[in-house]
């Protein structure tokens, strides 16, 4: 008893870093569109999804089996309350056999428009199986290094998805047939799919935080330190030798794991959470632009505004000038 009680003691500070961390990779995920559809499918049946640029895409099997297939990996079955998310958007094909060739899926559905809703009927003489299939489109300019990193696919299997009773109920009513709808919509739908996606997202980061070799980034404590300290304390001065004290570790050795484990080197991640809140900041308050260099760790207005126009492509008054007519 001793023994368990001082070994999650001595555990505690280290799964409060990963739920840290867990936390800062989730939260630039903010959708800015949705594609939703329902397959009614009957074997034999087979549908061919081309890479999506910056768009999650989330399957939901509400009945019966599928399996789903993509280069240089091994075929993945799934069955009736199992859910599958694409993080980065990967092609793969979806069919009742693995090794069945299908249609291209912009041949069934040619339109498929943020804001828009479709169906696929597949008529044969085999099993029925029933889906709930979603394209994500979220914002590039927010996808990290650590996102870009996740496998290219992670299942919930369906007692998983049970024990997390919110995700289950939303997938069930964004998956009904008769699904309310009225004022508002648009937005609500966009929402539920954002909450669906990190419901699903969160369980799945806790397993891989579990195994080092699909995310080591999680078990390296000095770089998964430094992006905590980057994603939540931008505004501070930060320089790599800085960062690299921080953490207990030389500047080359801090830079090289950084970029090994992160996918990108410091100086980018730092200026892209940086530019990540200026954005946020010019579209969602009513901060005085001229205030918001020092909010996001800019010493000098003309710096930021040459940082933040070779981000975008636009300076940040065009930029917030945008957001206003969009709304």
């Amino acid at each position: 008893m001793a023994i368990v009680g001082t070994d999650r003691h001595a555990q505690q500070p280290e799964q409060e870093e990963q739920d840290d961390l867990l936390s800062e990779l989730l939260k630039p995920l903010r959708l800015t569109g949705v594609f939703d559809s329902r397959w009614h499918v009957r074997a034999p049946w087979a549908i061919e999804g081309d890479a999506e640029r910056s768009c999650a895409v989330l399957h939901y099997v509400v009945e019966g089996d599928c399996w789903i297939t993509t280069e240089a990996e091994a075929p993945v079955e799934l069955h009736a309350g199992d859910l599958v998310v694409f993080p980065t958007g990967t092609a793969h094909r979806l069919s009742d056999r693995p090794e069945r060739q299908g249609l291209p899926l912009k041949a069934v559905l040619p339109e498929r428009q943020p804001g828009t809703s479709g169906e696929i009927v597949i008529e044969g003489s085999g099993p029925e199986s029933r889906l709930l299939c979603a394209g994500l489109h979220y914002d590039a300019s927010a996808a990290t290094g650590l996102y870009t990193s996740l496998p290219w696919a992670l299942v919930l299997d369906g007692p998983q998805v049970d024990r997390e009773p919110l995700l289950r109920d939303t997938l069930r009513l964004l998956a009904a047939p008769d699904r309310p709808v009225g004022p508002g919509d648009r937005l609500i739908t966009l929402r539920a799919f954002e909450m669906a996606l990190v419901l699903a997202l969160r369980p799945l980061l806790r397993e891989l935080a579990g195994n080092p070799t699909s995310l080591p980034l999680l078990r390296h404590p000095g770089i998964s330190r430094a992006v905590v300290m980057m994603a939540t304390r931008f505004a501070d001065p930060w320089t790599i030798d800085a960062l690299a004290r921080e953490v207990g570790m030389s500047r080359s050795a801090f830079t090289a794991s950084f970029r090994d484990l992160v996918g990108e080197s410091p100086a980018r991640y730092l200026a892209a959470r940086r530019m990540q809140e200026a954005g946020r900041l010019l579209t969602e308050t009513s901060l005085p632009q001229s205030a918001v260099p020092a909010r996001v760790g800019y010493q000098s207005a003309v710096g930021f505004h040459l940082a933040f126009r070779k981000w975008f492509g636009v300076t940040p008054g065009e930029y917030r000038a945008g957001a206003d007519r969009a709304a």
